[in-house]
């Protein structure tokens, strides 16, 4: 009975959160992020886009002041992120949940937010289908298969016929390894083998030596950004993948803004496609970059991760200017439902059924653009669901 009436304690405290966190003037918002270990790049990356966002932007919406609490889940740690995100609902009374780097840490909230009634707004986690999880998810970051099958078409409009596929092993992973084995052979490829390799790793060389004996045109890689990103470049271009001619393409994780200073010129070349870019030409854009360089250093580079930051934002304070600052979850879910607005990324919009974003993928090149190695856009794709 001792477990049962914890239970039921539990419980009632999240189900009557909304009513308390109506009635104050500040909206508090819960950012579950990555601010320490060797993901901690991404947490940094949310936190300059939010700051961006708020310096351009302001702090009020919705006729109140909009406070943000972060807490450090480290990286991909469901048991935490799901312990951190019951402390900012229970204790720390937010109105909104939002972060979230790795989709097993979203996965692990989603039930929370569901029994909360509060919602959950995806600023990275990228798995096919995540939103599903809970209906008061909102995804303003991207879908992972919607980035593939530009890149699937480009390789065999190129003259890469023949592909081998390296991921990482986890969901996205899974995913991502998926939608390239279902869009390259239908563009009219061939895959001539696929690896999946762990979360973490970072010595990618008995892989590169594997895909370079199986004499393949390309490689199509995903795997995370920072150090990871950075070991499977590194291993490609010592192990003489390049002079054999094959050629290193992927999502655009594997050229990530962040990481990019520390892999120099051997990056150049690399072909991904992604719904964002440094280099994006629009004056939206050059202000974000400016702004979110201010608030993370005058050579911080920003990644669709810091832009996952922006968009959060821009959508939970349109909902509360939509919504009059009432803070109920329902109401601001239902506000967010088919909202549309313009991203340093591009227009982008929120689906009303599924509560995923719909926006432009981009085909980049890395090129060196004057005092640095950027992602530079040449072919865009319309809005994919």
């Amino acid at each position: 009975m001792t477990r049962m009436t914890k239970l039921m304690a539990a419980t009632a405290a999240l189900l009557t959160l909304g009513a308390g966190a109506a009635m104050a003037d500040t909206v508090k918002v819960g950012l579950v992020g990555e601010m320490s270990g060797p993901f901690a790049v991404f947490g940094e990356q949310f936190k300059g886009g939010v700051e961006a966002f708020q310096a351009i932007n302001g702090t009020e919406a919705g006729g109140k002041t909009v406070e943000v609490i972060i807490k450090d889940v480290g990286g991909p740690n469901p048991d935490v992120a799901k312990r951190l995100a019951q402390e900012l609902v229970v204790r720390d009374k937010v109105d909104i949940l939002t972060g979230f780097g790795f989709t097993p840490n979203a996965a692990a909230v989603a039930p929370i937010a569901t029994e909360a009634k509060v919602p959950m707004v995806i600023m990275n986690a990228a798995a096919g289908g995540l939103t599903g999880a809970s209906d008061y998810m909102v995804r303003v970051s991207f879908s992972l298969p919607t980035v593939v099958p530009p890149m699937a078409q480009w390789l065999v409009d190129n003259g890469y016929e023949k592909a081998y596929v390296i991921v990482g092993d986890y969901r996205p992973g899974h995913d991502t390894e998926a939608a390239f084995l279902e869009a390259f052979p239908k563009a009219g490829g061939e895959v001539v083998g696929n690896v999946r390799t762990p979360l973490m790793t970072v010595d990618f060389a008995p892989y590169m030596q594997k895909i370079k004996d199986a004499k393949p045109d390309a490689i199509f890689a995903f795997v995370n950004a920072g150090d990871v990103m950075a070991g499977l470049m590194k291993a490609y271009r010592e192990k003489g993948l390049e002079e054999a001619g094959i050629k290193l393409v992927g999502t655009g994780d594997i050229t990530f803004e962040p990481s990019m200073p520390a892999v120099g010129d051997a990056a150049d070349g690399v072909v991904t496609s992604y719904p964002y870019s440094m280099e994006h030409p629009s004056e939206l854009n050059k202000e974000f970059v400016k702004a979110f360089r201010e608030a993370a250093g005058s050579d911080a580079m920003p990644s669709i991760m810091a832009v996952g930051g922006y968009d959060a934002m821009a959508v939970i304070y349109a909902a509360l200017e939509k919504t009059g600052g009432d803070t109920d979850g329902t109401a601001l879910v239902d506000a967010m439902k088919g909202m549309e607005w313009e991203s340093p990324r591009g227009p982008i919009s929120i689906d009303p059924e599924t509560r995923d974003i719909v926006q432009n993928i981009y085909l980049r090149k890395v090129e060196n653009v004057g005092d640095h190695y950027g992602n530079v856009e040449f072919e865009t794709f319309e809005p994919a669901k």
